[in-house]
């Protein structure tokens, strides 16, 4: 049976709609009646403007039947809605639609926020109900053969233009499903996008540039959404061309622009919570595939040990980044991890391993306007006794606020950097002064 055939039948066997209510009524009603009459396998072959046109059909035969009060553009929209619902994400789409949205939180069915330009607001977009919703939720799941329900109801996705979707569904999530999209541009941001938002100073930008290409092995500390693995792809830029570059991610994020770049993914278990492949795993794989640098996406874990003693190994200039609020939490969260490892290692002996390998620390902050920037810059000069050595070289000093509220402030250059004989073994001027 057609599409057409198929719905003209439910058509002619269901309740019409009834006048006086609001489009999103009506919307909802005509949504309803499509979508549980549609023929899925005859639309499987439809490109998106033939089903378009199917759609356009039945609804201006419903709408003429039912004598409903909608204009053109009215059923446009319903049409538009429609196919959204049907090979998109329903009303997320208009959403991802706009470039400047950056995260998509939908707490429940009736309640969707974004983030855009680092402040949330909530939107007008709703669904239907809480089945719609876990239908959205199904559809971005079941694209990477994964699935949700009772029995599994958290998961980790990831949508084609390489967003990161985490869902939650009840019993665990008790007023209804919840979605989190945190969404990451086709185009990466470049390092003057970051001086000219006031994310970072050039003379930060032109140390930081002269660090990689000394082969600084650099950890990126924040909190979550500010900006390390935006700031992680541009270090990770200033790499030379001529060296392999292996990326380690959980969600493959970054968008190296090298040629000789080979990219890994850490893989969640399986339905019967078999075939997991850790961050950890992929460490240590790695250092069997002769890399040059290693960048991994975040250390969590037990992935902490392999990651340092690679960077004191032979694979000096590798990156990564931490959840931290300071370069001093940076360290202490370093030395809880190798703990956690299992390792019956002294407290002198970690701090050995990290004061070793760590030759930098950017801090960067979410700041209470909304905007990202790189606070401090600092040297780790080495160790004594239980205690890694830090230098602030770049801070972020805060004067005050503007009428608009947005944060005023200057990126000061407090002291000479002490990596002046790393500099000059490889070659490179920092642009500041060194000793």
């Amino acid at each position: 049976m057609k599409f057409t055939e198929r719905y003209q039948q439910g058509v002619e066997s269901g309740a019409g709609v009834k006048g006086g209510r609001s489009l999103e009524d009506i919307k909802r009603d005509l949504h309803g009646k499509v979508i549980d009459r549609i023929d899925v396998s005859a639309i499987q072959n439809m490109s998106r403007e033939q089903l378009r046109t199917q759609l356009r059909g039945v609804v201006e035969q419903l709408v003429a039947m039912e004598q409903l009060p909608l204009n053109q553009a009215e059923k446009e929209k319903i049409v538009v809605s429609l196919l959204d619902d049907i090979l998109g994400l329903g009303p997320l789409e208009i959403l991802l639609a706009d470039p400047d949205v950056s995260d998509v939180l939908v707490n429940n069915h009736k309640s969707v926020y974004v983030e855009k330009k680092g402040r949330l607001q909530l939107t007008s977009v709703r669904f239907r109900d809480d089945r719609q919703l876990l239908n959205v939720i199904n559809r971005i799941v079941s694209r990477i053969g994964r699935r949700i329900d009772e029995s599994s109801p958290m998961v980790d996705a990831r949508l084609p233009d390489g967003s990161r979707v985490n869902a939650i569904i009840p019993p665990l999530a008790i007023d209804g499903p919840v979605l989190s999209i945190r969404r990451f541009g086709s185009n990466p941001l470049r390092h003057d996008d970051l001086v000219r938002n006031g994310s970072i100073s050039p003379a930060m930008i032109s140390y930081l540039h002269a660090a990689v290409a000394a082969k600084s092995n650099v950890l990126i500390s924040g909190g979550t959404g500010s900006g390390k693995t935006t700031l992680l792809n541009i270090l990770a830029s200033f790499i030379p061309v001529e060296e392999r570059i292996v990326t380690i991610e959980d969600s493959a994020e970054l968008k190296l622009q090298q040629e000789h770049v080979v990219r890994l993914e850490s893989r969640p278990p399986n339905i019967e919570g078999r075939g997991a492949v850790t961050i950890h795993d992929l460490v240590k794989n790695s250092l069997r595939m002769r890399p040059d640098r290693i960048v991994v996406g975040e250390i969590r874990s037990v992935e902490v040990l392999d990651m340092l003693q690679a960077m004191n190994t032979g694979h000096e200039g590798s990156m990564a980044t931490i959840h931290a609020n300071s370069s001093a939490d940076a360290m202490s969260r370093l030395m809880t991890m190798i703990a956690m490892a299992g390792t019956k290692l002294s407290e002198e002996s970690m701090v050995q391993i990290i004061g070793r390998a760590i030759h930098l620390v950017v801090q960067l902050n979410r700041m209470t306007d909304g905007g990202r920037r790189v606070v401090s810059i600092s040297e780790v000069l080495g160790f004594e006794g239980a205690t890694v050595h830090t230098q602030d070289v770049f801070l972020f000093e805060q004067t005050g606020f503007d009428p608009q509220g947005r944060i005023l402030g200057a990126y000061v250059n407090r002291i000479p950097s002490a990596m002046g004989a790393r500099f000059r073994k490889f070659g490179v001027n920092p642009g500041i002064p060194v000793r």
